[in-house]
């Protein structure tokens, strides 16, 4: 399972953006964006709705509740 450090940065790579453009985005420093996606400081549920909106994702993804958005689902569900 990937941490949400890993998340953090697999998302912000794959949307081609910089470390400084999501943090403008969240309105902060590229410094404090980068602590986040070190795990050295925790991120703040404001950013993660932020970022939700910004990569169109559920919070679930972050917090380990839904597989990656980016792999294809089957269409078989499970209950």
């Amino acid at each position: 399972m990937r941490t949400i450090q890993e998340k953090l940065r697999g998302l912000r790579e794959d949307n081609d953006l910089t470390q400084d453009q999501v943090a403008k985005v969240l309105g902060t420093s590229q410094t404090m964006y980068a602590r986040y996606e070190r795990g050295a400081n925790e991120l703040p549920v404001r950013h993660l709705i932020s970022l939700c909106r910004l990569y169109n994702i559920s919070a679930d993804y972050f917090l380990g509740t839904e597989p990656d958005p980016r792999l294809k689902r089957g269409s078989a569900k499970r209950n």
